[in-house]
C-alpha cells in the first residue's frame, strides 16, 4: 500500500474547514461566557468571559423554561425513539436484503416511497388530532409513538445488511441449524454494528434537534430541551447569554452520545474503504 503525503494547499483548505466548523462552538461559548451588553456590543468579542457559571445558573434556575425538566424529556425521547427505530430498522433490514418472501420488493417499494413524502408537515394535523382522541396531548408518548420507525432506517439497514452480510454466511448458519432471530442476532448484528451506530446517531440528533412536532403537542411547562431554550427569552427583550449558556447545555448529550459511538461510524468508514 502506497502512502499518501498531503500537499500545502491540502493542509491550508482542511485548517480552514475545522475553523469554519468549529468557529459557531467558539462563539457559542465566547457568548455564554460574556453579560449581555457584551453580547450586542460593536466591535463585538472575541474572547470568553468570566460569567459562564453565572450565566449557566441563570438557566437552572429560570422558572419559565424548566431546562432540567426539558433537558431530561429530551434524553427519554431521543433514546427511546432511538433505541425503537436502530432495533425494528435492523430487523427489517436483515429481512429485506437476507429473507426470501412474498412480496419482498413491493413492502420495500412502499417504504422508499414514505421517504419521498414529507410526513411530519403533511400530516401534522391529523396527527394531532388522533394525539387528542387519545389524550395524550401534553405527555411524552405523543412525541415518542409517531417516530418509533421511520423509512430511511430500514433502507439504510436494507443496503448496509446486503454489503456486509453475504447470503453464503446466512445459509451456512440455517444449515447449523440456526433459527431465523438466532442468525440475526449472532451472525447480522456483529456485521452490520456501524450502519446501526450510524443511524443511532443520525436519529438521535433529528430528534434532539426536532423543534416543531413538540412545540405542538406539549405544554410549556412539560417542554423538550429546545422549547425549553426559546423560554429563556424575557418577556420584552432577548437574553443572548442564557439562549447560548442553555444551547452550550443542551449539545452536552450530543457530544457524549457521538464520543460513545464515532469510534463505530470511523471503523465502518475505513472498513467500507479497504473492501473499495
Amino acid at each position: 500500500m502506497t502512502s499518501w503525503s498531503p500537499t500545502l494547499i491540502t493542509r491550508v483548505m482542511l485548517g480552514v474547514a475545522v475553523l469554519l466548523s468549529a468557529f459557531p462552538l467558539y462563539w457559542m461559548l465566547v457568548i455564554a461566557s460574556r453579560t449581555n451588553a457584551d453580547a450586542v456590543a460593536v466591535p463585538p468579542p472575541f474572547l470568553p468571559g468570566g460569567n459562564l457559571g453565572e450565566n449557566i445558573l441563570g438557566v437552572l434556575r429560570n422558572e419559565d423554561a424548566h431546562f432540567l425538566l426539558g433537558l431530561t424529556n429530551s434524553v427519554i425521547v431521543a433514546t427511546v425513539v432511538t433505541v425503537s427505530v436502530v432495533v425494528i430498522s435492523t430487523l427489517a433490514g436483515f429481512s429485506f436484503a437476507s429473507l426470501s418472501f412474498r412480496g419482498r420488493n413491493v413492502l420495500l417499494l412502499a417504504v422508499l416511497l414514505t421517504m419521498a413524502v414529507p410526513l411530519q408537515q403533511m400530516g401534522v394535523v391529523p396527527l394531532y388530532r388522533l394525539m387528542v382522541t387519545l389524550g395524550w396531548t401534553g405527555t411524552l408518548k405523543a412525541v415518542i409513538l409517531p417516530f418509533l420507525l421511520n423509512g430511511f432506517g430500514v433502507f439504510l439497514m436494507t443496503q448496509y445488511t446486503r454489503q456486509a452480510v453475504p447470503h453464503e454466511l446466512v445459509e451456512a448458519a440455517r444449515v447449523d441449524g440456526a433459527a431465523t432471530l438466532r442468525i440475526w442476532w449472532n451472525v447480522v448484528l456483529p456485521a452490520v454494528r456501524p450502519g446501526m451506530a450510524v443511524l443511532g446517531i443520525n436519529t438521535f440528533m433529528l430528534l434532539w434537534n426536532d423543534f416543531m412536532w413538540p412545540l405542538i403537542v406539549l405544554t410549556p411547562d412539560n417542554p423538550t430541551v429546545q422549547i425549553a431554550i426559546t423560554s429563556l427569552n424575557a418577556r420584552y427583550s432577548t437574553n443572548y447569554t442564557l439562549i447560548f449558556a442553555g444551547t452550550a447545555l443542551s449539545i452536552i448529550p450530543l457530544i457524549a452520545v457521538f464520543v460513545a459511538f464515532g469510534r463505530q461510524i470511523v471503523g465502518g468508514l475505513m472498513e467500507g474503504a479497504v473492501k473499495a
